[in-house]
């Protein structure tokens, strides 16, 4: 379980604390979600000093990238967002995938726009779904390695958005990642496209070579923690 052990204030603190460090974007504001294994939100929040310093869009975003991270990783295997970028391309093995589970607009632009972000905010407690298959999504492991939901960032280039998710979800330590399709073996980005192909399957467009530098630097900088 994810609640009441972390809590808002947490997740706050710790996103504005990552979003303050180099991550290969334009180092803009941020918002994140936390939801659970069964894709509720239970946790929306913000890095900047009042919700408009972020993309209002970038709000739902977040929620939809955790949506998709909880959806399709399992106890033995973590996907990124990241990692779904190649595979959901036309001719992709997984094309098709990014119109499934569509966001609930009803339930995702509801409520009170001055409680976004808060812990209060609208999409605590709903289930909007949503795939979304570039950077910023990342299933969260507890511990034992319990799959105990996902977070989502989003704000920035996606290639800085999942290196900001990664950099969070550490922090958190629910990174205990039992595996994935990262030539690391984890959900990390793969920045292996050659003339718009990925050599592996799994790849996404790097963005700049500082965000690709700092992701390819994770398994000594940030790496996932073996699980008890």
């Amino acid at each position: 379980m994810l609640k009441p052990s972390l809590t808002h204030q947490q997740l706050r603190e710790a996103l504005q604390q990552v979003v303050n460090e180099p991550n290969g974007g334009f180092g803009l504001p941020m918002w994140a979600s936390v939801v659970d294994r069964d894709g509720t939100v239970l946790l929306v929040t913000f890095s900047g000093a009042d919700r408009g310093e972020q993309w209002p869009g970038s709000r739902v975003i977040s929620a939809q990238k955790a949506y998709t991270a909880n959806a399709f990783s399992l106890p033995g295997l973590a996907l990124s967002t990241a990692n779904l970028f190649t595979a959901t391309q036309p001719g992709g093995s997984l094309y098709g995938l990014q119109h499934s589970n569509p966001v609930d607009a009803t339930q995702a632009y509801a409520g009170n726009a001055e409680a976004f972000g808060t812990e209060n905010d609208p999409l605590v407690g709903k289930r909007i779904g949503g795939v979304n298959v570039f950077g910023g999504g990342l299933a969260l492991y507890d511990a034992s390695g319990t799959l105990v939901g996902a977070l989502g960032v989003s704000g920035d280039s996606s290639t800085a958005d999942h290196n900001i998710a990664w950099k969070l979800r550490h922090a958190l330590e629910l990174d205990f990642v039992p595996g994935g399709v990262s030539p690391s073996g984890d959900d990390n980005i793969v920045n292996d496209l050659q003339g718009g192909v990925s050599q592996g399957g799994w790849g996404h467009p790097s963005t700049t070579p500082e965000s690709a530098s700092i992701a390819a630097s994770f398994p000594q900088t940030h790496p996932v923690r073996k699980r008890n």
